[in-house]
């Protein structure tokens, strides 16, 4: 049984509108119907992957080579004078959309949403193995 496809898999397929502001072969943009700021754009690539780490190497690719200049794009249409680059994986990241995406929400001088996290501190012995381990799975 095949499951249902995701809301950026009908907007690819032109079941759904959307404010398009980008597209190639592999990857779409477009504005996020809940912006958090004006120019919230989505980057979405077309192969219906959950997880980035589930995503192929050529949308991946393809990913890197778009996000700069959909960036660009929004930072000069919008005056913009920074933005987040955001992107999850699985519900307990926040996903709440399992069709890998990137957040473009820029940031103007009176922008009032944050993006703070509490942060920790590594244990030096635990960093260490870490590391290795996460090294070595790349192999």
């Amino acid at each position: 049984m095949s499951e249902e496809p995701t809301i950026f898999t009908r907007i690819i397929n032109g079941e759904l509108p959307c404010h398009k502001v980008y597209e190639d072969d592999l990857i779409i943009g477009f504005l996020d119907i809940q912006p958090l700021t004006r120019g919230h754009t989505l980057v979405v690539p077309k192969e219906p992957a959950p997880s980035i780490d589930q995503l192929s190497l050529d949308s991946a690719a393809a990913l890197g080579k778009a996000l700069p200049v959909v960036s660009r794009a929004i930072l000069k249409a919008t005056g913009a004078t920074a933005y987040n680059l955001i992107q999850n994986n699985g519900h307990e990241a926040g996903m709440s959309i399992a069709h890998v995406h990137f957040h473009i929400i820029p940031r103007y001088p009176d922008s009032t949403h944050s993006f703070l996290w509490k942060y920790g501190k590594i244990d030096q012995e635990d960093g260490k193995t870490l590391a290795e381990s996460i090294s070595a799975a790349t192999e």
